[in-house]
């Protein structure tokens, strides 16, 4: 009887031997979380800092129109971005007309086109000395001052900007909450007399309201972390104001106190944007999920959708990559060159190294979560991800003053001490520049890495304790292997934002160390517009990729197209709906 009771007993030990590890990682977890807050503790830290001679000078001269100017980009972009990705997510999803197929992904591109690269692209194309205000003099006769074009080096022009860009954020998830909804809805609601139309108004979009939403929030949080447009345009917002306060008054903790101000803009959308979604709740209560039927447009319907969807992707992306390749072909001394290469190069291994960096922390941060799932841990896990909400700016300000603090610390310390001077070790350096990458798009690889995770069964961890493994283990010889297209994926989610990032790179980048961003930003503010354009261009074509990523990944979406891919759907698929003439949207 001993061997069997040496069997059973052996187990009851191992829980013992897997505290402390989970107990650990819960801990580096929390270390994690803390560091990466500290941009954000220090910009909140300053609200209890006395106002200085700068801050009263900025309150009494520029601070309302930073405040109207924020507000009222909000409130057009808000709208823009609304009245041109619901109306088009919705005519993809559920009508058939000419070219839906494509426009689908194409209605995505212009993801992958900055809005200050698009700035410079039309100032280029619409400014006096372009080539449609060209036109206009060359075929009216008229000089300057004789006829009416609209600025666009105005909060107009910054909001049009913004629009074409940050639309695809509604587009994407409105989208994907129509795929998602039941047929049977549709169908009970075209029973009861609403026609397409109708049942868009008063069925779908209900349904589809908290996915609208969280798209707005995401576009009305890049709107204001904007900071390349508005500069370029002269637009006072935020940004440029704590830019200005920065470089040009030199006084750090004015600047710190206006990021206050617009980290408290940017959360009271995130509370809003929770709020609107606790409010109201719309849930599916059937769990049949067929393919929609579609609605065939024709004649005049057909060409109205077809130009609406056309619209977007001709102003978004693609006039201004067309435009953008024009330059590029007409300037090859700015890119056949040694310099153009070395641009390449800082842009691109930067961009990877901030990748790795984030997609590790938020292996670790995930993997912590996954074996503790306590609340410590969830806190943490979530704190850690707050920095997507807050613009690059705000984090580099964050990050330079206590980097700063520490350097002239250490440094007056080493004099009155040794005599020696140590000089910047983290401000100013290639260091500073990464963790304020870590910060800001953690949250990016985070949610990623967060899914992949999700879809591996406990019990392939329940397996592996089984056979003795510690959690590290696990992690490396189970989950790695499984979860290397979900990797592959968040790396590059990060480095594309990365290779995007401006106002972030623009204070914290090593003296003489440039990006492609940041050279695009400096030819273009000389007002050398052609020459900007390949190393604009380079940003634009790299950052297809994930565009592409996010087309193939959001068809799969709905649930039960999985099944249909392998043919088990048990309901074929159903023909498309012909739409009469005297349809009416009255039920």
């Amino acid at each position: 009887m001993t061997e069997p009771t040496s069997t059973l007993t052996a187990p009851a030990a191992r829980p013992d031997r897997w505290r402390l590890p989970f107990s650990l990682w819960s801990a580096v977890a929390f270390v994690v979380a803390l560091t990466l807050a500290l941009p954000i503790l220090v910009i909140f830290g300053h609200i209890f800092v006395p106002a200085g001679e700068v801050w009263q000078h900025l309150r009494e001269t520029v601070l309302a129109e930073y405040v109207t100017n924020s507000l009222l980009l909000l409130v057009g972009v808000g709208i823009g971005v609304l009245l041109i990705g619901v109306p088009v997510a919705w005519l993809v999803s559920v009508c058939e007309f000419p070219g839906r197929r494509i426009f689908q992904w194409a209605l995505m591109l212009p993801l992958a086109m900055p809005a200050y690269i698009i700035a410079y692209t039309y100032t280029g194309m619409l400014d006096f000395s372009g080539p449609v205000q060209g036109l206009i003099r060359e075929l009216t006769g008229l000089g300057y001052g004789e006829y009416w074009f609209p600025e666009i080096r105005s909060i107009g022009g910054a909001m049009v900007m913004l629009i074409l860009v940050l639309y695809p954020y509604v587009y994407l998830l409105s989208r994907a909450a129509f795929l998602e909804q039941s047929v049977c809805v549709l169908e009970v609601s075209r029973t009861l007399g609403a026609g397409p139309f109708g049942g868009f108004r008063r069925v779908a979009l209900p349904l589809a309201r908290p996915a609208i939403i969280a798209g707005l929030t995401l576009a009305l949080m890049e709107a204001l972390a904007d900071y390349g447009t508005v500069a370029y345009f002269g637009v006072s917002t935020f940004t440029t104001g704590i830019f200005r306060t920065w470089y040009g008054l030199g006084d750090p903790a004015a600047a710190a106190q206006l990021a206050t101000v617009l980290l408290t803009f940017v959360f009271v959308l995130i509370v809003l944007e929770r709020w609107s979604r606790a409010k109201a709740r719309f849930h599916h209560t059937s769990r049949r999920y067929s393919t929609l039927p579609r609605y065939q447009l024709r004649g005049w319907k057909a060409a109205a959708a077809f130009f609406a969807c056309l619209l977007p992707v001709l102003l978004g992306f693609l006039l201004p990559a067309l435009q953008l390749g024009l330059w590029t072909l007409q300037t090859p001394e700015q890119w056949l060159n040694a310099r153009f290469a070395r641009l390449v190069f800082n842009t691109f291994w930067l961009a990877a190294a901030a990748a790795a960096i984030a997609v590790s922390l938020a292996l670790l941060l995930a993997y912590a979560r996954r074996l503790e799932g306590g609340r410590f841990t969830h806190i943490a896990v979530r704190v850690a991800g707050m920095g997507y909400a807050v613009p690059g700016i705000v984090i580099a300000i964050g990050v330079m003053i206590p980097f700063a603090a520490f350097d002239n610390a250490l440094d007056s310390f080493m004099r009155s001490t040794f005599g020696l001077s140590t000089g910047l070790l983290l401000s100013g350096t290639v260091f500073a520049l990464l963790f304020a990458y870590a910060v800001r798009f953690l949250a990016v690889s985070l949610q990623t890495v967060e899914a992949g995770l999700g879809k591996i069964q406990p019990s392939m961890d329940d397996a592996a304790r089984s056979l003795g493994m510690r959690p590290l283990q696990t992690l490396t010889r189970v989950h790695l292997p499984i979860m290397r297209g979900t990797l592959l994926t968040a790396l590059l989610l990060v480095f594309v934002d990365v290779l995007k990032e401006l106002p972030a790179t623009l204070i914290l980048r090593p003296f003489d160390f440039n990006t492609l961003a940041v050279r695009a930003f400096e030819l273009a503010g000389d007002e050398r517009l052609a020459e900007s354009s390949s190393a604009a261009l380079a940003i634009v074509l790299v950052g297809l990729v994930p565009v592409i990523l996010l087309s193939m990944t959001i068809g799969r979406s709905r649930p039960g197209q999985q099944d249909r891919s392998r043919g088990t759907d048990p309901e074929p698929p159903p023909k498309p709906l012909a739409m009469p003439a005297g349809t009416t949207n009255t039920p």
